[in-house]
């Protein structure tokens, strides 16, 4: 029950600031794009938009929304309610997953890709370790210049690999990379169980930490975790 609170509660918040209307935007010139190159390029293109918008919109949006939480107090109020760290995540997380579905499913029919479902569920394995990453980075700091100085490095290890792996320039090693194999997914292809293994590995690793940043931020506005 109160995780489905804090869900809906960060619908409303991202509705209330423009996350809905702006992606709806985005939406319409990714779709426009697809529809206006040829059908051999569509796949790429699609795999491309897919990845580096809707999956990793969570990387840019979800430091905005810590930002503008830690600017509105909105910590010291979890700090001292019986919300948990995970629950705060796992809704925060979720709900920008949720944008990033609909997105990812809007463009990938536009594309007429193959295996829908394997292209969903690395959109949203790709969403889920963009956002616990982005939570991770907000929580340590406290401007968007910052954030977006902080982000670089981030871009760099995740968007490089997973570009150069698309047109198949990186080793053949490399396909195990977890932001790869997220990767493949979002381009159709269904990667092998170690892949899917790593991903999990990896994003159960990057959920310890955001409970850790999550539980440092609130214990530092002095409040009391009931």
């Amino acid at each position: 029950m109160r995780l489905s609170r804090l869900f809906l509660w960060d619908i409303r918040f991202q509705r209330k600031y423009g996350f809905y209307f702006l992606y709806a935007v985005l939406t319409a010139i990714y779709a426009f794009i697809l529809f206006a190159v040829p059908g051999s390029w569509k796949e790429k293109t699609a795999a491309i938009l897919i990845f580096s918008d809707p999956a990793a919109m969570g990387l840019f949006f979800m430091g905005a929304i810590i930002l503008l939480e830690k600017s509105q107090h909105t910590p010291c109020a979890f700090a001292v309610s019986p919300v948990r760290e995970a629950e705060y995540i796992i809704a925060k997380a979720g709900s920008l997953c949720a944008i990033s579905f609909i997105v990812a499913a809007i463009l990938a029919l536009i594309a007429n890709v193959d295996n829908l479902h394997i292209v969903l569920l690395g959109t949203i394995l790709s969403s889920t370790i963009f956002t616990l990453l982005s939570m991770i980075t907000a929580t340590k700091i406290s401007s968007l210049n910052q954030f977006i100085l902080w982000t670089i490095p981030i871009e760099i290890v995740c968007f490089v690999p997973a570009m150069l792996h698309l047109f198949e320039i990186t080793p053949t090693w490399l396909r195990y990379y977890p932001i790869n194999v997220c990767m493949d997914m979002v381009s159709g292809y269904a990667p092998p169980i170690t892949g899917i293994l790593e991903v999990i590995v990896l994003i159960v690793i990057l959920l310890v930490f955001s409970k850790k940043s999550v539980l440092k931020i609130w214990r530092s506005m002095g409040g009391v975790k009931l």
